[in-house]
């Protein structure tokens, strides 16, 4: 089982969901390579762009991005998106508790429309993502 006693999560998954601030992502990470504790490693307003600047390849981490988008000139949507970072060059261990882990952190960060596993970077560009919610959403009017 994960540890995220960590107050900051909470009050970072808050900040990231409340409609008055800039903030629109979170990132945790492990305490160290072999702990079960997980930290607020950063918080941003840059999007998914910046949120790729802080993984780590070596590293497996959860992120929780609030993703703006519009479906047509009239209405723009924000969903939120619970993200399962695996780098490429994460310890097999660590891979191993990924599943258990990601399960506790859905626990924390609770309401999000689609979770993105992501090994590469470039699985976490905003294009194909906005597509999953546009298809989660149900209400897609121009056939994505």
């Amino acid at each position: 089982m994960a540890d995220l006693s960590d107050p900051n999560i909470d009050i970072a998954y808050q900040d990231v969901r409340a409609d008055k601030t800039d903030t629109n992502w979170l990132l945790i990470d492990y305490e160290s390579d072999r702990s079960d504790k997980l930290q607020l490693t950063a918080t941003g307003a840059g999007g998914l762009t910046e949120l790729r600047e802080h993984l780590d390849d070596t590293k497996a981490s959860y992120a929780y991005v609030r993703v703006q988008y519009a479906n047509d000139k009239e209405s723009k949507r924000e969903k939120f998106i619970f993200v399962v970072w695996i780098g490429p060059g994460c310890k097999v261990m660590r891979k191993a508790k990924i599943s258990v882990h990601s399960a506790d952190v859905k626990s924390v960060l609770r309401v999000f429309s689609v979770e993105v596993p992501a090994r590469e970077k470039d699985d976490l560009k905003e294009e194909p993502i906005v597509a999953k919610l546009r298809k989660a959403g149900g209400a897609s009017y121009d056939g994505v």
